[in-house]
């Protein structure tokens, strides 16, 4: 019997039987991925873009050419470059092309403002950047506010229509966005390029120098406190998940998979295109979400696989033109990021005979640590231990694990666990602890596992709140809201919403001599212009003091409780 199958957990009695328990992955760089499969499948659409596709030995060549330019750009091994763009070609090219130029991608939030982007161009120590037209002034305008030593040296920026021929622009909700081309801004200390010019170039290719144990990604993630903090995942943390979900979901180069989930987030990234090019599928690219254009897209291309968040699903069948879409191509659909109510689920067994495979995973585990087996999923629940992941339920004070049916906070060990927090080995060893002479990582859910293995999520140890699948970090909210002259002190809860789960309130005390100057909305318009749009609190509250414990500190979890989610 394999090793893998020798240890028994309670979960390996509902595990899949064409797969091991645990897996070997190749040992060689995210970048092999593409090029073989390239080589494998020259004639294959790697990636569709509306009226554009891209086979798989073009992506290459774009990919190439563009790490050549950053090689000329200084770019080397280990070196940290930016990458902020909406979903679309560019970003699978630039994606791929700081990796085959031995460098690390740094994966941003396009929504992300001026003020936020600051940390992501001086915590890296990142000195190139490749954004989008509509990204790129605020990427400029961050850059400009910073010290001389720590600005970037060189900006490339695309234009969503260099992918694709504008006048075949989709009908969506956001086409106007999508057509609209910006001008270059000014880099205060650096160059700035166009994307055409990037890639137009002969320049040589460097020696690939990188393998798995090597960074490769550096996706940022909130928390409790501070400023969001980099994850440090090698190539062999993210080439054991693409290899396993492919795996695990019976994946083949005739895949056709809708990606829609953002691959700046880690599970667009890893289970959706990284996973995609390991087995040479084909990715339909949407850059936003639109439900009739993926309904469109789904009917189309016969796509036979979508990952997704809850909300998008329920969007899709409430369209009054659902009936004109054909869903029959799909064999399967899950997600995660958010439960998935049990009336959606079940008019998608009724309708199409899918069952909605729910999923879960954190940015420091490269997205999947638990997943549902897809013939016996349990609605509502994270799922079982993923392939080669042991998992645990722990008491959060003591660290002794726990039985099934109590609940504790729910720990993971395995090949997807990042290394590390970047420059921050406080906050890393903060995050591990040691259980049987092996390391895991604390996720800060709180969870319990029943009799047959299945987690499920029952409350949060961390103080973050869920909107639409997003992860709100509400000591980063409070932190930028502190810059608005008219606050004196703002503490951001959890509020219930119909469409989002939850969504962000605040309340907010204002400085004695802004009292009657200032409106809830004028507060909740600035937040908009300084942050990402799902991080503005939708609700905003003025009270004459916030509630503190007897060392001065705001509860906040006293204002939670009164709004209804303790």
């Amino acid at each position: 019997m394999p090793a893998s199958h020798q240890t028994q957990r309670p979960h390996h009695k509902v595990w899949p039987r064409r797969l091991p328990y645990s897996l070997t992955p190749p040992q060689t760089s995210l970048w092999d991925n593409l090029a073989i499969s390239a080589r494998r499948y020259p004639a294959k659409p790697a990636v569709v873009f509306f009226d554009r596709v891209l086979r798989y030995p073009e992506l290459v060549a774009m990919a190439e050419r563009l790490a050549a330019r950053l090689h000329a750009m200084g770019v080397r091994k280990g070196d940290r470059v930016v990458l902020d763009m909406q979903n679309c070609p560019q970003l699978i090219v630039a994606h791929f092309a700081i990796l085959r130029a031995n460098a690390v991608v740094v994966p941003v939030n396009p929504m992300n403002r001026a003020e936020e982007l600051r940390h992501y161009i001086v915590d890296p120590d990142a000195k190139v950047a490749i954004v989008a037209g509509d990204v790129a002034a605020d990427m400029a305008q961050a850059d400009a506010q910073l010290p001389p030593g720590q600005r970037l040296r060189h900006l490339v920026v695309t234009q969503y229509t260099d992918a694709f021929d504008a006048a075949n622009a989709p009908q969506a909700a956001w086409r106007d966005w999508l057509l609209a081309r910006h001008p270059l801004p000014q880099l205060a200390g650096g160059s700035v390029m166009d994307w055409h010019e990037a890639l137009d170039n002969a320049l040589p290719l460097p020696p690939m120098e990188v393998g798995p144990d090597d960074l490769a990604v550096l996706p940022y993630t909130s928390g409790t406190t501070g400023l969001p903090k980099g994850c440090m995942h090698p190539h062999r943390s993210l080439m054991h998940n693409a290899a396993a979900s492919a795996a695990w979901a019976n994946a083949t180069a005739e895949n056709v998979t809708l990606l829609v989930v953002p691959m700046f987030h880690i599970t667009g990234m890893v289970s959706v295109m990284h996973s995609s090019i390991y087995v040479g599928a084909t990715l339909v690219v949407m850059p936003r979400w639109d439900r009739e254009l993926a309904g469109r897209l789904i009917s189309g291309w016969k796509v036979t696989t979508w990952t997704n968040i809850p909300t998008m699903v329920i969007d899709l069948l409430g369209s009054p033109n659902f009936e004109q879409y054909d869903l029959s191509s799909l064999v399967y659909i899950g997600g995660g990021g958010a439960a998935m109510p049990q009336a959606v689920a079940q008019r998608l067994l009724e309708l199409f005979n899918l069952q909605y495979v729910e999923g879960y995973g954190l940015t420091e585990t490269a997205a999947p640590s638990h997943t549902n087996p897809h013939d016996a999923p349990k609605q509502q629940c994270l799922g079982i231990p993923f392939m080669s992941c042991d998992s645990r339920v722990i008491d959060p004070e003591t660290l002794r694990e726990l039985p099934p049916g109590e609940q504790g906070e729910i720990v993971i060990h395995g090949p997807m666990v990042f290394n590390g927090y970047w420059k921050r080995p406080d906050a890393t060893a903060a995050a591990f602890i040691e259980i049987d002479g092996k390391r895991f990582f604390r996720s800060g859910d709180l969870g319990r596992m029943d009799e047959e293995g299945y987690f499920f999520l029952t409350d949060r140890l961390k103080r973050m709140i869920n909107a639409s699948g997003f992860k709100v970090w509400p000591a980063e909210v409070e932190a930028l809201m502190f810059r608005h002259p008219a606050i004196q002190e703002a503490c951001v809860i959890s509020a219930r919403d119909e469409y989002r789960g939850e969504t962000v309130k605040a309340v907010v005390v204002l400085r004695a001599s802004h009292k009657g100057q200032v409106s809830e909305q004028d507060i909740i318009d600035w937040c908009r212009a300084n942050m990402a749009v799902y991080k503005v609190p939708r609700i905003v509250q003025f009270a004459d003091a916030l509630p503190r414990s007897g060392s001065g500190k705001v509860m906040w979890r006293t204002l939670q409780e009164a709004e209804g989610r303790g």
